[in-house]
């Protein structure tokens, strides 16, 4: 560990302290409506600040559906799925990916690093697109495959045509789609480059 680490450690530990503590909120029937009850501006060190962890489902555990309807796991085993997009023959696509590393080089990104970690978005992205296709419709794939592979935090996917598009973090790609292939293997064309670098505030 650094000096510098050591000298951070227990500013960081006291500054997580005051991050749990805060007042009740107001009841929430007065959040609401053409004249909300709104709290005063208060000034803080850092904001409090409660993130929920992940929790996966259990073997039982499943969203309440409404009557007559079922919840059931469509598939598993994904790296950091963001977006779903279905193809018009009804193959899924599953778009694995996350955002680029940033910059750590201020207390804050320290700490900003910490909380995305802590609500499970410090996972590696697969930086691909994985199909899945159920072909007889009961819900469950037969069939598993990577679509498309060594992308650059994708996110964005539309099928205009026979034309696939898919936004990568620094430009906008385009693939030929023939209907019901399971792998784009022909190169891509760049439509348009996007706004990115090390400092991406919002890489999507």
């Amino acid at each position: 560990m650094t000096r510098f680490a050591l000298i951070q450690a227990p500013a960081l530990a006291g500054l997580l302290a005051l991050a749990a503590c805060g007042r009740d909120p107001a009841p929430p029937s007065t959040q609401y409506g053409a004249n909300p009850t709104l709290p005063a501006p208060r000034q803080y060190v850092l904001p409090p600040t409660r993130i929920a962890p992940p929790v996966g489902w259990g073997a039982t555990q499943v969203p309440e559906a409404a009557p007559e309807l079922e919840v059931r796991v469509f598939a598993t085993g994904f790296e950091h799925p963001r977006s779903v997009y279905t193809l018009p023959n009804g193959d899924v696509l599953v778009v694995e990916t996350n955002g680029p590393p940033a910059p750590v080089n201020r207390p804050k990104d320290y700490l900003f690093a910490f909380f995305q970690n802590r609500a499970g978005s410090g996972a590696p992205g697969g930086n691909r697109i994985t199909l899945l296709r159920d072909a007889d419709g009961d819900g469950r794939p037969e069939l598993r495959t990577i679509f498309l592979d060594h992308l650059n935090t994708p996110f964005g996917v539309a099928l205009v045509g026979n034309q696939l598009y898919v936004a990568d973090t620094d430009a906008l790609l385009r693939f030929p789609y023939v209907p019901g292939e399971t792998r784009i293997a022909a190169p891509a064309v760049k439509v348009t480059d996007l706004p990115a670098g090390s400092i991406n505030h919002n890489w999507t």
